[in-house]
């Protein structure tokens, strides 16, 4: 799977060197793939098909390249290079051909995105088909929501106080359980391998694929439920010391289960000491939380003054919040400055690139820069120790994507989800005001994203990187994460068009489905050894499989009641 033969035929009489790079590897050095001897001779090799590669063949005695070429091969596909004099220009030149066809390999994902279409239309269509089967609901319906004049005044009264009961329940902000659960659904998929496809997992360094969405949203969610949640408490009247209780044990938790989760393998039991590692996703996440709900806590706003008019009251939402704005400039300060301005022993300052053979292979110890050298002297190899970028960038040195300087841009990042919570609060009730500003913010933040890394992905001040977190990923992910918080907030909290299903379930239930699809994840039913590994179909069905089975878990819990809470 993902991989393809190239063989090389050299019909010359001298023996040639062939070098490939990655297209996606920045500025990465050639690597050597093959020798292949001369008069005739012919070697094959196995290469891949996840990107673009450039392959360059040199004559080995005279140090000159023959030829240079880019090309995408396909799947399984055989490939022949034949390396000849050309009778034309006498020079030495390299002729293509395909001696074996490859294979589609995203038609697993156009007949799974089918099925799933269809499936969707049936659940739409369900309800209006068996609506017609129970006129009795219908009838009980029409009798609890048109005028009353019944004889029997006990029933009349019962029906008026039960809508009067359903008025009064207060509502849930379903379209951010509903995001939630599409974050975490997402999560869980690309987990379990996302049927092996490339942009269903991480990017190896800059850029962005489908697997680097996700923690951002969760981090926005956090920041949106912190604002909601703490308000409400607040008006409720609970004291700072109550808050901060329940602040300090909800964070205390989250790292506990991170620590112990993230440090978890079926051979070597819940706790696994071989292969210890100190930073990790929810331990991230719960030092987020702590550091927005202690924001929230002494320096949020329990009543919005509306009572007269201030010049402020059109961007309230974000002037009474003000010293909330001094923490959060002064904490990107900070990242700026230990990111740009922090030397680092043997490598550039300011460096942002992942070493090994990138950047022509100049700086091959310097991963990550400030972030990775701050990480390894902090934990040692108590980290991360499979990188993203090890595979393609053949680095040496350990880096954790859930780092120290990395979880302060991921502070920044939550209190964006926090001014999407704000501008709920402060205009209720206006919901023209409220989708107007997640557009305004949604415009902000891309062209924030667009100017710091120069619509590139390699080239510009800041590159879009999920590895370290950087600025220009946060306002990228803010952007996407206001227009998917106010999307679903219109089809579902405004025009009630769709009540946030299947989604909704995780979304409720979100520690409760993480922490079980991770400890879960390698045992059957939701995975199995797999019999077809050449291609993506099985390992696709298996990852459908497994979130399938995760959601209709959580739905489950949903019918019974059960929501695990912290």
């Amino acid at each position: 799977m993902d991989q393809a033969l190239l063989t090389f035929h050299n019909q010359l009489a001298e023996e040639v060197q062939v070098f490939y790079t990655s297209d996606y590897c920045y500025k990465c050095v050639y690597q050597h793939l093959v020798s292949v001897k001369p008069n005739n001779r012919n070697v094959s090799v196995v290469i891949s098909t996840k990107f673009t590669l450039t392959v360059q063949v040199e004559s080995q005695p005279r140090n000159v390249t023959l030829c240079r070429w880019s090309q995408t091969y396909g799947e399984v596909g055989h490939y022949s290079v034949w390396i000849h004099m050309s009778e034309e220009t006498s020079n030495s030149s390299c002729t293509h051909t395909v001696d074996k066809r490859p294979n589609n390999a995203y038609l697993p994902l156009l007949v799974a995105a089918l099925l799933l279409a269809i499936i969707t239309l049936l659940f739409v269509l369900g309800p209006y088909v068996s609506r017609r089967h129970y006129t009795s609901k219908f009838i009980k319906t029409i009798c609890c929501q048109g005028p009353q004049y019944s004889l029997d005044n006990d029933k009349a009264h019962a029906c008026e106080a039960e809508q009067n009961t359903v008025k009064a329940k207060p509502t849930r902000l379903r379209s951010l359980d509903t995001f939630r659960g599409f974050a975490l659904t997402v999560m869980v998929f690309v987990n379990y391998g996302g049927g092996g496809y490339w942009f269903f997992q991480h990017a190896p360094w800059n850029g962005l694929t489908v697997a680097d969405l996700v923690m951002p949203w969760f981090v926005f969610i956090i920041g949106t439920s912190v604002v909601l949640a703490f308000r409400s408490m607040q008006r409720r009247g609970f004291s700072h010391l109550q808050l901060l209780r329940k602040i300090t044990w909800r964070t205390a938790v989250l790292m506990m289960l991170g620590f112990c989760f993230l440090n978890y393998s079926p051979r070597d039991g819940p706790l696994s000491w071989s292969w210890l590692r100190i930073p990790g996703v929810l331990q991230r996440l719960g030092f987020t939380y702590f550091v927005l709900s202690l924001l929230q806590t002494f320096w949020g706003q329990k009543e919005i003054p509306l009572k007269m008019y201030h010049w402020w009251n059109p961007i309230q939402d974000v002037v009474l919040y003000w010293p909330q704005w001094l923490i959060i400039i002064l904490l990107e300060t900070l990242w700026l400055c230990i990111t740009f301005l922090m030397p680092v022993p043997n490598c550039p300052t300011g460096y942002l690139g992942a070493g090994g053979i990138g950047d022509n292979g100049l700086h091959p110890n310097c991963t990550g820069g400030a972030a990775g050298y701050i990480d390894r002297w902090m934990f040692g190899d108590n980290m991360y120790r499979y990188p993203t970028c090890k595979d393609m960038y053949h680095t040496t040195q350990p880096f954790d994507p859930e780092g120290v300087l990395g979880t302060i841009n991921s502070v920044v990042m939550g209190f964006l989800g926090m001014q999407g919570g704000k501008i709920i609060i402060s205009y209720k009730g206006m919901n023209f005001h409220i989708l107007c500003r997640f557009l305004a913010w949604t415009v902000l933040l891309g062209i924030s994203a667009a100017i710091l890394s120069k619509c590139t992905r390699d080239g510009g001040f800041i590159p879009v990187n999920k590895n370290l977190w950087s600025l220009s990923y946060v306002t990228c992910m803010g952007c996407f994460s206001f227009l998917l918080l106010g999307a679903m907030y219109f089809v579902i909290d405004i025009k009630g068009w769709w009540g946030g299903q299947p989604f909704i379930y995780p979304g409720m239930n979100s520690t409760f489905v993480y922490v079980g699809h991770s400890l879960l994840g390698f045992y059957f039913p939701f995975s199995w050894e797999m019999a077809f590994q050449a291609s993506h179909w099985e390992w696709l069905f298996q990852s459908l499989w497994g979130t399938s089975l995760w959601v209709l878990i959580s739905y489950f819990l949903y019918r019974k009641k059960f929501f695990l809470k912290i």
